[in-house]
């Protein structure tokens, strides 16, 4: 699968729909804060500025992301998208402490609300909006593969999270009248906010530093193991890597002697046409064509060491 400029298009025009619903949700919950004075709507507002900035960076992420390789980039600019995520991540580790800070703040020194049922709707408002955006967002970067525009859309769903809880801080402090509430909900708010975080952090090491998916390779070792007993071949060396936005696979295939150089070619081509059927994830497959016979002695003979 290879990314047409139309979706390009429209995964550059789904960042930009992040970037401009978030700063329309940063004005309106900001409101809502100097308004009600609520440490559980500043939680909620915070997380809205990083989400600005961090769409912000997305945004130049996703249009790196998509551009071609060059020369000074030979596999093109698609890990980009983990230095995002991590972006992402490290700037809501950020808000996160402020948010309890500022919580723990108001329980020493007291605590004041006022219009709170103006400053609930807006939350409401803002929340319904980011929940059709969050799942809008998770379903393009599933569709195209793009870790920037998941990352995007669960930070926004986890955003959703936080303000359904604001939304509760505030309708039970409104019915019951215990304003302690407020800041106890903002500081449960912001622990889940970094537990969040930390994961988002922990997922971008974890593609910089190549580590793999178990699931992900025994599908690939299925899949090669069944077409190499339709082809007659055998397969070994088998490993990948994320690339952001594709997958870039490499494994040695071995043919009999008697097969010519472009029969064993013409099968390799076929059996990436295969494997891209089968991963709906955008690949570039890698071959090293070698024979069955004499295999392990061509290796030691010449590089020392078994192939």
């Amino acid at each position: 699968m290879e990314y047409t400029l139309s979706d390009k298009k429209k995964m550059n025009r789904a960042m930009r729909i992040s970037f401009c619903v978030g700063i329309f949700m940063l004005v309106m919950k900001t409101y809502a804060y100097f308004i009600t004075d609520s440490s559980a709507i500043l939680s909620d507002a915070a997380e809205s500025i990083v989400h600005v900035f961090a769409v912000g960076f997305a945004v130049y992420s996703m249009w790196l992301s998509l551009k071609p390789a060059d020369r000074d980039h030979a596999y093109g600019h698609d890990r980009i998208a983990f230095f995002s995520a991590g972006f992402e991540g490290a700037l809501i580790l950020i808000a996160a402490i402020f948010i309890v800070y500022q919580a723990i703040f108001k329980l020493i020194h007291g605590i004041e609300l006022k219009h709170i049922d103006l400053g609930m709707l807006f939350v409401v408002v803002a929340t319904t909006l980011n929940g059709f955006l969050g799942i809008y967002l998770v379903l393009r970067g599933k569709k195209y593969c793009s870790l920037v525009l998941e990352a995007d859309g669960k930070h926004i769903l986890t955003d959703c999270f936080t303000s359904l809880g604001v939304i509760i801080a505030l309708v039970l402090t409104r019915l019951t009248g215990w304003l302690i509430l407020d800041p106890l909900i903002a500081i449960a708010i912001g622990l889940n906010i970094l537990w969040t975080g930390t994961k988002l952090i922990r997922n971008a090491v974890s593609g910089l530093m190549d580590r793999i998916d178990p699931i992900l390779v025994k599908k690939l070792e299925r899949l090669l193991t069944s077409l190499s007993v339709e082809f007659r071949i055998e397969f070994h060396r088998l490993r990948y890597r994320n690339g952001g936005n594709r997958l870039l696979i490499e494994t040695h295939l071995l043919f009999p002697k008697t097969l010519s150089i472009s029969e064993a070619h013409e099968v390799a081509t076929k059996i990436e046409k295969r494997l891209e059927e089968a991963i709906e994830d955008p690949l570039e497959f890698i071959t090293h064509l070698e024979p069955i016979e004499g295999h392990d002695e061509i290796h030691t003979k010449l590089l020392g060491r078994a192939g």
